[in-house]
C-alpha cells in the first residue's frame, strides 16, 4: 500500500502565506503525478494545482500566479506554497498521487489520497 502524510495547513488572514507538504511512502515503484485538489463546504473536489513525472504543472485557473507547486522526488514528497491568499481559497486540501507499485511480479497503477488538511483563509 501506499500512504500520504499531509502537513502545513492552517488559519492564516488575507494576503498571506501557507505552504502545505505531501510526503509518499509505500509500495511505490515511480509516481507518474502528484498534486493538490481542495474542496471547499457546498462545493465539488477540484485541481488546484498538479505536478507530471517528467516535471510539468498545471494549476487552476485563480491560483495560478499565487500558488507554486514544487516536487522532491528523492523523498517522493510534493509541497504548495501558497501567497497571496483569499477568503475564497478557504478549503479542505487533499494531496493526490498517481502511482506505480509493484504488483504480483508486475505493476499496478493506482490513485492515493490523503486524508486531508484543512486551510482557513480569514481576518
Amino acid at each position: 500500500q501506499v500512504q500520504l502524510v499531509e502537513s502545513g495547513g492552517g488559519l492564516v488572514q488575507p494576503g498571506g502565506s501557507l505552504r502545505l507538504s505531501c510526503a509518499a511512502s509505500g509500495n511505490i515503484r515511480s509516481i507518474n503525478a502528484m498534486g493538490w485538489y481542495r474542496q471547499a463546504p457546498g462545493k465539488e473536489r477540484e485541481l488546484v494545482a498538479n505536478i507530471i513525472i517528467g516535471g510539468s504543472t498545471n494549476y487552476l485557473d485563480s491560483v495560478r500566479g499565487r500558488f507554486t507547486i514544487s516536487r522532491d522526488t528523492t523523498k517522493n514528497t510534493v509541497y504548495l506554497q501558497m501567497n497571496s491568499l483569499k477568503p475564497e481559497d478557504t478549503a479542505v486540501y487533499y494531496c493526490n498521487a498517481d502511482v506505480y507499485r509493484d504488483f504480483g511480479g508486475g505493476w499496478a497503477r493506482d490513485d492515493y489520497w490523503g486524508q486531508g488538511t484543512q486551510v482557513t483563509v480569514s481576518s
